[in-house]
Parts: C-alpha cells; structure tokens; sequence
C-alpha cells in the first residue's frame, strides 16, 4: 500500500494525499474523486470536512510546527 501524507498548511487546510477512506461520525463513506483531498482547519467551510477557501474571506491564521510528542 503506498503512503498516506498529511501536510498541515499554514494558514489553510490540511492537505491529505494517497490512497485514503474518509467516513463521518456514522461510519458512511464520503464519495472521493481522487487522492488529494483538502480538510478545512478554520471551521468556516460551507462544504465541510473539506475546504472552500473561505479561510481566506475570515483570515484564518494558524501556522504549527512539528515536535515530538510525549508518550504518555
């Protein structure tokens, strides 16, 4: 099975690559039309989970980077 990427975007959506399933809270499969996907971050999206670049009318600004976690 190929990779899966999840890249966090500053300022944006959550960019998510490769062979992926994505289901709601009652387990039914939303239809995919490829394997990139863009996850809205800002909660602002009509179109939500995904994004409708209304992050940009609101100016949504967020810009983490990685670091290691704790295991526990």
């Amino acid at each position: 099975m190929a990779d899966v990427e999840i890249k966090v975007r500053d300022n944006g959506p959550n960019r998510v690559a490769g062979p992926i399933r994505l289901v709601d809270a009652t387990g039914a499969e939303f239809t995919l039309a490829g394997e990139v996907i863009f996850l809205c971050r800002c909660g602002h999206s009509e179109n939500k989970p995904f994004c409708d670049g209304t992050h940009q009318k609101v100016e949504f600004k967020s810009e983490p980077r990685a670091q290691a976690q704790d295991d526990g």
